[in-house]
């Protein structure tokens, strides 16, 4: 299981790594493993205010469609356009094929998310 320590995390499973001003949104090796092979990433609206927890997009497999959230408030300011033919990329390289970018309203709301380890020990919960 592929957990890179220096990424922010959501108990729904999104990865976050600030870049400048903007925060890189993908989702992490355990959910696309939990998810299968991806058909389809989208819904993302690009200028759309969300508040954390919100539905940002989703993402769909073969065998369930997963919604994805927004890790902290903030404006969705990109889409990775090459998911629109490849969305097999999140399967393949997961902490390189990000799905959106986000202008974040608060940076400080990144103290919030999971580090590595707690995001590991929450995987942990979930098997129980």
């Amino acid at each position: 299981m592929n957990i890179p320590d220096e990424l922010k995390y959501t108990k729904t499973h999104e990865w976050v790594r600030a870049e400048g001003e903007l925060l890189v949104v993908g989702i992490t090796d355990p959910a696309q493993d939990m998810l299968g092979d991806l058909v389809f990433v989208g819904d993302v609206e690009v200028g759309k205010q969300l508040q954390a927890g919100e539905t940002a997009g989703v993402v769909e497999s073969v065998k369930a469609a997963s919604d994805l959230y927004a890790p902290v408030a903030g404006e969705i300011v990109a889409f990775n356009e090459a998911l629109n033919d490849s969305p097999q990329l999140l399967n393949q390289k997961p902490y390189e094929a990000w799905i959106l970018k986000l202008r974040p309203a608060n940076r400080g709301d990144l103290s919030g998310l999971l580090d590595a380890a707690a995001y590991k020990a929450a995987l942990g919960a979930e098997k129980h």
